[in-house]
């Protein structure tokens, strides 16, 4: 299970990187307020960019660990079952 994280957290680093990467490029003149008028969406820009970078953590980090941490209690929980007996054959 460890490896299968492993390799779909290297799978999918890249695309979502690099889409949040593209997005926030698109936000930063937003954000940044420089023509007149739009001093209006920045605050608006800040927190779409605030929750993607949050987003990002979440799915790059917190998501797969925790993936782990829930699929290791299953594991225990499975090897700590006693094993039936086979039953006598006549």
């Amino acid at each position: 299970m460890r490896e299968a994280v492993s390799l779909g957290c290297r799978t999918r680093l890249r695309p979502v990187l690099m889409t949040s990467q593209a997005t926030l490029m698109g936000l930063l003149p937003m954000a940044l307020a420089l023509e007149a008028g739009s001093e209006t969406y920045a605050p608006l820009a800040l927190a779409i960019i605030g929750g993607l970078t949050v987003s990002v953590v979440l799915t790059v980090f917190i998501v797969p660990a925790a993936y782990l941490l829930i699929y290791r209690g299953k594991e225990a929980e499975k090897s700590h079952q006693p094993v039936a007996a086979p039953s006598p054959s006549h």
